[in-house]
């Protein structure tokens, strides 16, 4: 019982995840913000209800779910921060989008 009730928490806690991710994309108005808001709504929306499934099946005794899930969890949360990451140094690199101050050159583009 104690290990349903923890799933539906992270289930809970993912839809908010997602939640804010959407407002943010809705509300930013650069690239970069759009995609931290992307990279919360993923990591934070899949991740934490990913965990929600490993505990409910846990709880039912269902361990294939649980190992597959927990790998997929893992699969996000190492996954999705390096592509973000590579979005946001190839924009930088490419010059697509406009930014004020380029750390990797030190310099203030105008």
């Amino acid at each position: 019982m104690i290990l349903t009730v923890i799933g539906l928490i992270l289930l809970a806690i993912g839809a908010v995840c997602d939640l804010l991710g959407a407002i943010g994309m809705h509300r930013f108005n650069t690239f970069y913000l759009r995609l931290h808001a992307a990279t919360v709504g993923t990591v934070g929306g899949k991740f934490y209800p990913l965990l929600g499934v490993a505990f409910i099946a846990a709880e039912q005794g269902l361990w294939p779910v649980v190992g597959i899930s927990v790998l997929a969890a893992l699969l996000v949360l190492v996954t999705t921060p390096v592509g973000s990451h590579a979005l946001a140094y190839a924009a930088s690199k490419a010059r697509i989008v406009e930014i004020k101050l380029d750390e990797f050159r030190g310099e203030e583009d105008v």
